[in-house]
């Protein structure tokens, strides 16, 4: 059967309670760790900025690197042209972990997103004390629960990007102070995808926001007609992570420029 999201969401809620029991040891690390680079900062230039996934699989396109170096790879995307990167954390679903992130913010001067399907303040901490810069947090996942993890992320000095899929979560993000919007083009009831629907949403994201697109997308070509609909960002996982060559898909996708909402 295909995986659904209320599956993953109850597996994250599993594994919640161990989280909790680190929260002391988490607490140190954060207040011990450096101030990371800023994410949002990093995506206010003039090109899209490209932000490069770490993903070795996921439910929608099954195994895609399973050898994956996250360190090695997140180096080598700092080092040819991306403007942050994103890192699967989730384990049962994409074979990812925290220390994913902890290696990649390690070895990497730009930002790191913690890609996960956040539920608790908690998971935030963690992002923290692993050197993330930002965390996604999901519309569909946490609705009215959107806003405290919010201000928690902005408590503990990180960049939140606040993924939409719809016209109506575009709404709620900005209601409870969504400022960086990411527009998945993936429903994640379905795991289709609708870029032409996700093109118009990310049209509708005021300026004073920083819009990036997600999902759909692995050629510059596609960067292009995602910078015509309005993006400040891209998100490219499965193209990047699957690529023989990253460092050469990583050049043609870089230097798009911006053209505004």
């Amino acid at each position: 059967m295909p995986v659904s999201l209320d599956q993953i969401l109850e597996s994250t809620r599993g594994g919640l309670g161990q989280v909790h029991a680190r929260r002391g040891t988490l607490e140190r690390d954060a207040a011990d760790s450096q101030v990371p680079p800023s994410f949002r900062t990093a995506l206010q230039k003039e090109s899209v900025g490209v932000i490069a996934e770490v993903k070795r699989r996921s439910p929608s396109a099954g195994a895609i690197r399973e050898d994956l170096d996250p360190g090695e790879r997140g180096a080598l995307y700092a080092e040819h042209g991306a403007a942050a990167i994103s890192v699967l954390t989730d384990g049962p679903y994409f074979g990812g972990s925290i220390e994913d992130l902890r290696t990649v913010a390690r070895r990497s001067s730009i930002p790191v997103l913690r890609k996960d399907f956040i539920l608790d303040e908690v998971q935030i901490l963690e992002a923290r004390a692993a050197g993330a810069a930002a965390v996604l947090l999901i519309v569909r996942a946490l609705e009215s629960r959107l806003q405290p993890l919010l201000r928690c992320a902005a408590a503990l000095g990180l960049d939140a990007m606040v993924e939409v899929h719809t016209a109506e979560e575009l709404d709620l993000a900005l209601e409870m102070g969504g400022s960086i919007i990411g527009v998945n083009s993936r429903d994640l009831d379905t795991f289709k995808i609708d870029v032409d629907a996700a093109w118009k949403i990310l049209a509708r994201v005021p300026a004073g926001c920083i819009a990036v697109a997600e999902s759909g997308m692995a050629r510059a070509v596609d960067v292009e007609r995602a910078a015509a609909a309005g993006a400040d960002a891209v998100l490219i996982g499965t193209a990047l992570s699957a690529a023989a060559s990253p460092s050469e898909l990583l050049h043609d996708l870089t230097g798009v420029a911006r053209r505004g909402r």
